[in-house]
């Protein structure tokens, strides 16, 4: 357990203070830099490559798609600088407010929201298009940890501790969910883990377990289009033949399948593929099956690797080093924020999940889910660089 006061040690093995720990050094973990830049530029050539197509059936050029999806990429990265020189512990005191307003963007998306593949996911507003569901996850997982540190000297108790975030977590992700199953399932399942890292009761975990899987099974039996994702994808695992793959069914997951198959070790090489002109999203969503078809095996494990340097980096040396609960349980939100996304993205185009529509952060064309991974990497850094001064004081004695 942690104390707040000033003069208080903070590790028995730095003797530390927590006034000590309210001056972080310079400079934030260049691991986690280095691989965000690497998904950035990795991202810019696979949408080169992708959108070509949709910029011919929309009157533009991929040129032009392509500036602006760097431009969105540099306003991305200006967000993680910025967010990386806020002390994590300043953020976290808005995160109520933030979940909050939240809920009444939620609501005004379902009510004024644009209409697009018969879902209301994007509130415009002065001309600017942003979805709701991506704040309002960072929001969640915010104020999740906040409660999680505040009750850890009464954490098992029920009352007092657990429904009090049950209530949080069930009404945010049940917003989202009525437009966006997919993002509040996974955030779910991340608010579940952070529980477990908060020394929630197991029991009151599993119950809560039990709740989303009654509610997600009540939100796909509602609709007939998540119905649908999930008998094709039943279909594509027990009943793969030729008749299947022709049928208009799972249209978008056969493509990716294609794509997949045609790319083998080596891909077909960068701006060669074929199956960006049969895709519906290959820019977006099934951005992964056009890596995997022009860059292969290797390429597309080289993208999974470095999601996967981010989540060990992110977990074991960020999260496991901060200086206090509270940062321990945003670094381990953020990081999940960050690497779920990308292997949900990877497990879509492969078949291994059902069609989800997650985007792949820095990578996939977008930009409010590219705004706020940004932001997600930024309070990473943040508390890296605390963990960084803890390290140099522990190393030089």
């Amino acid at each position: 357990m942690y104390y707040t006061t000033p003069n208080t040690k903070v590790g028995s093995i730095f003797g530390t203070t927590q006034a000590e720990l309210e001056t972080p050094v310079q400079t934030s973990d260049r691991v986690i830099l280095v691989c965000v830049f690497m998904l950035m530029i990795f991202g810019a050539i696979a949408v080169y490559s992708s959108i070509a197509y949709f910029a011919q059936m929309h009157g533009t050029t991929a040129g032009a798609l392509v500036t602006g999806h760097i431009v969105k990429l540099g306003i991305a990265f200006i967000a993680m600088l910025f967010v990386s020189k806020l002390n994590y512990s300043v953020m976290a005191r808005f995160s109520r407010m933030a979940v909050v307003l939240s809920w009444l963007l939620l609501f005004a998306v379902m009510i004024y929201g644009d209409l697009v593949f018969g879902a209301r996911r994007s509130l415009s507003i002065a001309g600017f298009s942003f979805q709701p569901s991506s704040f309002a996850a960072i929001a969640l997982i915010l104020h999740v940890a906040v409660l999680l540190h505040e009750k850890q000297d009464y954490i098992k108790d029920f009352k007092r501790a657990f429904l009090p975030i049950l209530i949080w977590v069930t009404i945010t992700c049940f917003l989202i969910a009525l437009e966006d199953f997919s993002s509040a399932a996974l955030l779910m399942g991340i608010c579940i883990f952070l529980m477990f890292v908060g020394r929630i009761s197991s029991m009151q975990i599993f119950g809560l377990i039990l709740i989303g899987l009654l509610g997600g099974a009540a939100l796909v039996s509602s609709s007939a289009e998540r119905q649908s994702r999930v008998t094709q994808y039943i279909t594509q695992i027990v009943d793969i033949n030729s008749q299947n793959l022709e049928s208009t069914h799972g249209y978008q997951a056969q493509q990716a399948h294609i794509a997949v198959a045609k790319g083998q070790l080596f891909g077909v090489g960068i701006g060669k593929s074929t199956q960006r002109d049969f895709l519906p999203a290959p820019y977006n969503d099934f951005i992964f099956a056009i890596i995997a078809e022009e860059y292969g095996l290797i390429g597309s494990f080289a993208v999974i690797l470095i999601f996967m340097v981010i989540l060990y980096r992110g977990i074991a040396v960020i999260a496991r080093q901060a200086p206090d609960v509270l940062g321990t349980l945003m670094a381990v939100g953020a990081t999940l924020m960050i690497t779920l996304y990308g292997f949900v993205n990877a497990a879509v185009a492969t078949g291994l999940f059902p069609v989800t529509g997650l985007p792949m952060p820095f990578i996939s064309y977008g930009g409010t889910s590219m705004l706020f991974a940004g932001v997600m990497v930024g309070i990473l850094l943040n508390i890296s660089k605390y963990n960084r001064q803890i390290q140099n004081r522990f190393y030089n004695g």
